[in-house]
């Protein structure tokens, strides 16, 4: 097996582009992400990605933005905001699950705290299993603990969604149908044939798509936007405009994508941007967190943090992020929002759950605590945060 590895943006796109590579990142996870929408390639992959972008539209993205999300966010908080702090990663986890799980189809028959404490758990450890090929963990004790999870979270959580669904269709009740992931998958399966495991671990995919990746944008982006203002006083207005806050969010996006790292492998024959050939078996790896700061992409400050950045004429202000092409991350906007332009009405944005949620908390003046210092997260060979405390100085 040869192994191909590409730092430059442009080398990147080809890459991305290329149909004939697949995703190769969660092949040592296959316990939680065998067959799932991101792992899927060719004909497979289109049916279900068109199944579920019907969940990822406008509409439904304004839905949960305007009605549904502000409700739960409001009640995760409120918690914190009476003690005057908290873990901003564990926050990241409650609330982004959440949110996630509202849009992924889990009910929380119960909506109680130990009811989400268990979601924490699963999809903590979950991610374990996603990130295999990163974890510095025995990786049969963490594939035995994925195992035990997937069983409680079908007991508990999924069993329980799927029948209250399955109840809503058979009774053919549309309008009651709820606008999420699994009503979409369960409503086509006659078309997916979706074998009941794969059904599990796509929700769970989902969960933690959702929750995981966000929770490093949402720590990170913070980071980036507090240390800048020490640097910027005269802008620390900056940080109540929800437009500033999604660009931040974007430019730290691009600085720390969530998977520092992009695998691919061929399914014939490939001739690569280097001029050379991969065949079935290679890796090729694109580096994205170099890629993402390429000087020739970005300028001679790309390594740096610029809220105001511009994007390079026909790039996003996110890099490469979110992938690009046929395997570009399907939530991309609900995550990130809609890239604002010069012309956008603030009123009428779709900002994306990140900024929403930064935006909550810089209303209520959260700040690092300066007596309790950040940790990196010692799990992961990812450069994430571990620990973040953080309190309102209100």
């Amino acid at each position: 097996m040869k192994e191909f590895n590409f730092t430059k943006y442009e080398d990147a796109i080809k890459i991305y582009r290329e149909k004939n590579l697949m995703q190769a990142l969660y092949d040592e996870g296959e316990i939680i992400m065998d067959q799932v929408l991101v792992c899927l390639h060719g004909e497979e992959h289109k049916k279900r990605r068109k199944v579920e972008n019907k969940i990822f539209s406008r509409e439904i993205f304004r839905l949960y933005e305007d009605k549904i999300y502000p409700i739960t966010l409001e009640q995760t908080i409120q918690p914190f905001l009476k003690t005057g702090k908290m873990d901003l990663v564990d926050f990241g986890f409650r609330v982004l699950l959440n949110l996630t799980a509202d849009f992924s189809g889990v009910d929380r028959p119960k909506k109680t705290p130990e009811e989400t404490e268990t979601l924490i758990k699963l999809l903590k450890i979950f991610a374990s299993g996603a990130t295999l090929a990163h974890s510095t963990r025995d990786r049969d004790e963490v594939k035995q603990e994925i195992k035990i999870a997937l069983k409680e979270f079908e007991e508990r959580f999924l069993g329980p969604s799927i029948k209250r669904r399955e109840s809503l269709i058979k009774k053919n009740q549309e309008d009651d149908l709820p606008r999420d992931i699994l009503t979409a998958l369960l409503v086509n399966q006659e078309t997916l044939k979706l074998p009941y495991d794969v059904l599990m671990r796509e929700i769970a995919f989902y969960l933690l798509a959702g929750a995981q990746t966000s929770i490093h944008s949402l720590v990170h982006t913070f980071h980036e936007i507090t240390m800048w203002i020490e640097k910027n006083p005269d802008k620390k207005n900056c940080i109540y405009d929800p437009i500033f806050i999604q660009k931040s969010a974007h430019e730290s996006t691009r600085l720390h994508p969530s998977s520092p790292v992009a695998w691919r492998k061929p399914t014939c024959p490939v001739q690569l941007p280097n001029n050379k050939e991969a065949k079935e078996g290679d890796k090729i790896i694109v580096d994205l967190y170099t890629c993402n700061r390429d000087e020739e992409m970005f300028g001679e400050d790309a390594k740096q943090f610029n809220p105001f950045r511009k994007a390079p004429s026909g790039q996003n202000t996110y890099g490469l992020s979110f992938g690009l092409g046929m395997h570009s991350c399907i939530g991309r906007n609900l995550a990130a929002g809609v890239v604002p332009k010069e012309d956008t009405n603030p009123e009428d944005h779709h900002y994306g759950t990140v900024t929403l949620i930064l935006k909550k908390l810089f209303e209520n003046k959260a700040k690092p605590n300066p007596d309790d210092p950040p940790k990196m997260d010692e799990k992961t060979k990812r450069p994430n945060w571990g620990y973040y405390p953080i309190f309102f100085d209100r």
